[in-house]
């Protein structure tokens, strides 16, 4: 009977740890950023002056956390045209979107990375080193729907 008792507690604490550390990772951390935050303005790193520069933003929508640099995910609709883009601010050729959380419903990584790939979207380095090791990477579609994140850079693999 002792055995029992034991072998419950132990199943039961482990349910426990293992609902706790699964919302931790999905919910617990992240906020909302409001389209006001100092986080949400976007900008574009400029192939003239290599300084970021802001450009316009409508409809944000963005999470991000203070536990991680690369917890930050955003979508959002720019009025630029594509080809205004290229010819203004710097390509980013390695860009790999990241994960967001199932209920950020708004960014899906593996399609945006799919049509980087395809060519259908242009990715655009915003900010290098936002966080050190980190850049902000900013993909635009023609249509003007955007999508932001941060991803390591070279320098976080020295």
């Amino acid at each position: 009977m002792n055995g029992k008792l034991v072998g419950g507690a132990i199943v039961l604490s482990a349910l426990i740890t293992g609902a706790a550390v699964w919302y931790l990772q999905v919910y617990g951390f992240y906020d909302k950023l409001e389209a006001t935050a100092p986080a949400a303005e976007i900008r574009l790193t400029s192939v003239v002056t290599g300084q970021p520069e802001p450009i316009l933003a409508e409809g944000f929508e963005g999470i991000d956390a203070d536990s991680s640099p690369l917890r930050f995910r955003s979508c959002f609709r720019t009025p630029l045209s594509l080809a205004l883009l290229t010819e203004t601010f710097e390509v980013y050729e390695a860009a790999t979107p990241l994960n967001a959380p199932g209920w950020f419903g708004c960014f899906d990584a593996a399609r945006i990375g799919a049509d980087l790939e395809a060519g259908a979207a242009v990715a655009f380095l915003s900010e290098h080193d936002i966080k050190p090791g980190v850049d902000r990477v900013v993909a635009i579609y023609p249509d003007g729907r955007a999508y932001a994140w941060h991803q390591l850079n070279d320098e976080a693999e020295k």
